[in-house]
């Protein structure tokens, strides 16, 4: 995060005492010294060499900044998929200029999933290339991981997914291509994410609409499967949210959504393939606390 210093330069005035003159004859020599004084200052204003450009100023060196970020959903909805019921969800992020890392987490409260849910902690990390005003590249990645999922069940303890997304920016709506690719589970998602902001001025807000459609396919779903177990899927997300500012360093958003996933099954080797379950259309509520410094 950049920040902008403004320097202001103070104007000192030096005003002198004289005592005043007794004789018309020294005043008027004073004053004709004066006048000639002037003369020959502005003679040399007139002559002398324009003075050098100023240097550019320097620019602010990036600083470290925090945003944590306490959340609840009132459903775990992952690419159409459902992992949970009511979960908290916090996460931190430290960002330094373009460079961001941090963790996020989710807990659920209610209908856990075993070996995905209970609980699920992933880093995260990425950096913002400017290509141009209303254009970035962002290359990330995420590690997923899943302390307490039990391996005999065919799940993973971790799994690792870099990505590589592109922002941009045109009369006001933001698309978002992204790609992933999952070297543990061994596949890609395909993912586009569309953004419009409507500002509310009068209720000191604005409403963030968000659009997300996917698609994936992963050879290796299932641990030690022998053969080797396929799932795919897509899936679609509709969703609103609007930020409530406490003060400068602290917001509430509140948002709503429809998450939906489809076409979503398993397939081992050349067994017919079996139908996802937790694929499914799910609306989800979020409280975020988010908390800057």
């Amino acid at each position: 995060m950049a920040h902008a210093v403004l320097s202001h330069g103070s104007l000192r005035i030096r005003h002198i005492n004289s005592s005043t003159m007794k004789t018309r004859n020294t005043a008027t020599v004073l004053l004709s010294a004066a006048l000639l004084a002037g003369a020959l200052t502005n003679l040399r204003a007139q002559t002398a060499e324009p003075a050098a450009p100023a240097a550019p100023a320097e620019p602010a060196a990036p600083a470290w900044a925090f945003v944590l970020t306490p959340s609840v959903a009132t459903q775990y909805m992952f690419r159409g998929v459902r992992l949970g019921g009511l979960s908290l969800q916090p996460s931190l992020e430290a960002d330094y200029g373009n460079f961001a890392v941090g963790i996020w987490a989710s807990t659920p409260l209610s209908h856990k999933v075993p070996g995905q849910s209970d609980p699920e902690i992933d880093p995260y990390g990425s950096y913002t290339f400017t290509l141009a005003e209303n254009l970035t590249l962002v290359p990330g990645f995420t590690f997923y991981t899943y302390p307490r999922a039990p391996l005999s069940n065919g799940f993973y303890h971790s799994t690792f997914e870099p990505s590589l997304a592109l922002n941009y920016t045109v009369a006001g709506i933001k698309f978002t291509p992204k790609i992933y690719y999952d070297v543990v589970l061994n596949g890609p998602t395909y993912e586009l994410t569309v953004g419009y902001v409507v500002p509310l001025k009068e209720l000191g807000t604005e409403l963030d609409f968000t659009g997300v459609v996917g698609s994936y396919i992963w050879k290796d779903a299932v641990r030690n499967s022998d053969p080797k177990t396929k799932n795919w899927g897509d899936y679609y997300q509709i969703g609103v949210a609007a930020p409530f500012e406490i003060n400068k360093q602290s917001k509430v958003t509140l948002g709503i959504a429809w998450v939906k996933g489809s076409n979503n099954y398993y397939k081992t080797g050349t067994d017919p393939r079996t139908q996802n379950t937790a694929a499914i259309g799910r609306g989800v509520a979020t409280v975020s606390y988010i908390y800057s410094f």
